[in-house]
């Protein structure tokens, strides 16, 4: 396990989307609020192109938020990306102890100035085409009352220029509720259709960011590669599945575990799958998890052949990241009197704040390929997976990550501890 210190040190990597569209296609339905943006002119940055200090600090980031993210015992999924891009664009609103926190959490020693152009960069850096989509929304959705809530313009232009951000002003109703959960349906091609319930009365902004990723395998399972098989869940209990099986050319061995690399179409993007030692529980493997480590098994993978089998699976998971993000170096920002969102806006009826940050993600993997999608909402409330050299059944529990080839972050991480078939 990481030190505090060396979390925060090396935390720029992960989750809370609600950052980044850059290179991708903006809001396509019909929304009853008035766009806070008109106006406001993106400018295009520089960009910085990630190096050894992003992707380190990236890498562990994602590692120790999905620690502390998942579930015991149940399928779990985060996506670092869309968390990352969240709190990035929330901690362009932060100033003094709230923004250090923020800052020391997502960049470790990168500002928070820095950080935007990294991001900048990285995001339009993933390829998105035909076989293989990464489409990424962002947008900002802002209480219509100005006696409630007076918006920052420099907030909205960074935002703006960094996260091509769109920005609502709306009478927080029945119909925002709406708006906003069709927003999330649509920028999620329906696999989260509702990220807010209702919407409290010391509620003044939503900042959400919806990521999709849909991707084909370079090598389809056929129909002779699927075979009914048995998956051994967390608690035991065997379960009927249907696996597939390949033979793929990526064996990972880290000492505690071993798996495979399997690459979706043109290889822009690949699924790693960790089977943790018969000797070493789910549980007990996390723990011993790294962002170096993680990069390392993946990029020193042994280029052999593996015999490979996968059970079919598909499941959403919701998870509250407050007690997270406070553990690992922010919890300023979630505190009513402490907090300083200044540099995003101010309300004459108390102190901004964070009052959640709800994180729901789904993915389905079977014989074609990938579907996977995450929705991150930051709400700010004023005060009150022949011969063969090696073998990979992942018939228990398994540790899994889809990761863009080039740096070989994590976008997606998750857990595989029960399939309901």
């Amino acid at each position: 396990m990481l030190t505090q210190k060396r979390i925060l040190s090396t935390a720029l990597g992960l989750m809370l989307i609600i950052a980044m569209a850059f290179n991708f296609v903006s809001c396509s339905i019909e929304v009853q609020a008035a766009d806070l943006m008109d106006g406001v002119e993106a400018k295009t940055p520089t960009g910085k192109q990630p190096d050894e200090a992003f992707t380190a600090s990236y890498a562990d980031f994602s590692l120790e938020l999905f620690k502390k993210s998942i579930t015991e015992g149940k399928n779990s999924l985060i996506s670092p990306l869309s968390v990352m891009l969240a709190l990035a664009m929330t901690a362009n609103g932060a100033d003094t102890q709230t923004k250090t926190e923020m800052e020391t959490l997502l960049g470790g020693g990168i500002s928070l100035e820095d950080l935007n152009e990294y991001l900048y960069s990285y995001v339009n850096s993933l390829p998105s085409a035909e076989k293989y989509k990464l489409g990424i929304a962002n947008s900002i959705w802002f209480r219509d009352d100005e006696d409630a809530l007076t918006v920052d313009k420099d907030f909205l232009q960074i935002n703006a220029d960094y996260y091509n951000a769109s920005a609502y002003k709306s009478p927080f109703d029945a119909q925002t509720v709406k708006d906003i959960n069709n927003w999330v349906k649509d920028k999620t091609e329906g696999m989260i259709d509702n990220i807010v319930d209702r919407i409290d009365a010391d509620t003044i902004m939503y900042l959400i960011n919806a990521l999709v990723f849909d991707a084909e395998w370079a090598t389809i399972y056929e129909k002779d590669n699927i075979t009914d098989g048995t998956f051994t869940a967390y608690n035991g209990k065997e379960r009927s599945v249907e696996m597939m099986s390949s033979v793929e050319e990526r064996y990972i061995d880290d000492g505690k575990a071993t798996g495979f690399i399997k690459y979706y179409k043109d290889s822009k993007y690949a699924f790693v799958a960790l089977l943790p030692n018969y000797n070493i529980t789910l549980d007990e493997y996390i723990d011993t998890l790294t962002g170096e480590g993680f990069v390392s098994s993946v990029k020193n993978a042994e280029k052999v052949s593996v015999e490979t089998e996968t059970p079919k699976f598909s499941y959403s998971y919701t998870v509250t990241m407050n007690d997270a993000l406070k553990q690992l170096g922010m919890p300023t920002a979630f505190n009513s009197k402490l907090a300083d969102f200044s540099k995003l806006g101010s309300s004459p009826y108390g102190n901004i704040y964070i009052g959640e940050v709800l994180h729901k993600t789904f993915i389905s993997v079977d014989e074609r390929g990938t579907k996977a999608g995450a929705v991150t909402k930051v709400e700010m409330k004023f005060e009150s997976c022949p011969m063969y050299d090696y073998t990979v059944t992942l018939d228990r529990p398994f540790v899994y990550a889809i990761i863009d080839t080039s740096t070989n972050l994590p976008i997606f991480m998750g857990t595989v501890t029960d399939i309901n078939g």
